[in-house]
């Protein structure tokens, strides 16, 4: 019996790879992979539906679930980051903690996305800082958003703005046009400036007027995980919905697929730290110590607390219109694991 075939979009990432390269392969599925930056991912799936099977925002997948999306996803989150850590503030923001952000300009890529969702979540419950208290900035355009292929509008008593076309978060975050953003750690940009000098090319901005909010990720990593039990996920699958109901075997077969692929890379880990990195071991003994053996746990058993929060911050704020229900959200034989 021939295999079903299946386009499959995803960004690279080491837990998947091997179910990208055919070294795992789904049973009775052939997938055909095209390698893609989520931000593109999720606008082409979201505004196309391309792709028999998509790599998708959680907190776009929410939004287009809570308006009749036809896509169903399967317990597979493939990354996973502190989104708190990488906010950067300005030194002459005023801001020396979490606290002092009531009333600052806070500049996020977009603001449905998944880092913003936690960001806002994060900041209202873990620091006590209300989303209503923020001066919210979106850098992408509606045209080329998720939000725009969503129907995204901002929610009711939201401070909300929209970045200059002819600038970006780096440019204002540098230049004092916002006083914090969600732009990664301050020293990775700077080592990536394309001068790789301190400034941002025709900016005049000085990089070394940008600080990280909480400059120990570590201690704030085990802080949340010590509290909440996981860490905050970014991504799933989904499968287009005419595929699912057409051969609703193919969740099943996939999620064990992701598994098999996940477990592959965990059996390689040892043997692909970088010799460069002289104390990798050790520090994934150190990681391994504050996080538990395995920090990117799938099925929705060992994610209940996560996907309780994630859908109640979603509610809360405003981007869905209810708490949306786990069994509307992940295909049925996958909701056991």
């Amino acid at each position: 019996m021939p295999k079903l075939t299946l386009a499959f979009i995803s960004a690279f990432n080491e837990r998947v790879e091997p179910l990208m390269d055919g070294t795992i392969q789904p049973e009775g599925i052939e997938l055909i992979p095209t390698y893609s930056h989520p931000a593109e991912t999720f606008w082409r799936q979201l505004k196309f539906h391309e792709f028999e099977v998509a790599e998708m925002s959680m907190s776009s997948f929410l939004i287009a679930r809570s308006r009749g999306a036809d896509m169903i996803a399967l317990p597979v989150f493939p990354s996973r980051r502190l989104f708190q850590t990488e906010l950067s503030i300005h030194v002459d923001s005023g801001i020396k903690e979490p606290g002092d952000l009531v009333g600052k300009r806070l500049g996020v890529a977009e603001y449905q996305q998944t880092a913003a969702l936690w960001i806002r979540g994060i900041l209202e419950h873990d620091f006590g800082v209300s989303q209503y208290k923020i001066h919210w900035y979106m850098e992408r355009s509606e045209e080329m958003s998720h939000g725009g292929a969503t129907g995204f509008k901002p929610p009711a008593g939201i401070s909300f703005n929209r970045i200059a076309p002819n600038k970006s978060l780096a440019s204002s975050l540098v230049n004092h046009e916002l006083d914090i953003a969600h732009v990664a750690s301050p020293w990775v940009l700077r080592d990536n400036a394309l001068d790789r000098s301190s400034h941002i090319p025709g900016s005049g901005g000085n990089w070394d007027n940008v600080k990280p909010l909480l400059p120990d990720r570590m201690a704030e990593g085990a802080r949340f995980f010590k509290k909440h039990g996981f860490l905050p996920v970014n991504h799933a699958y989904i499968i287009r919905g005419d595929i699912y109901r057409k051969h609703p075997w193919t969740a099943f077969n996939l999620y064990n697929a992701f598994v098999k692929a996940r477990e592959y890379f965990r059996g390689k880990l040892l043997d692909k730290i970088p010799t460069a990195l002289f104390f990798g071991r050790e520090y994934l003994a150190m990681t391994q110590e504050m996080l538990g053996d395995d920090p990117f746990p799938y099925g929705i058993k060992a994610n209940a607390a996560m996907l309780d929060t994630i859908t109640e911050y979603s509610y809360e704020q405003g981007l869905t219109p209810r708490k949306m229900k786990i069994e509307e959200l992940f295909a049925e034989s996958t909701l056991e694991l």
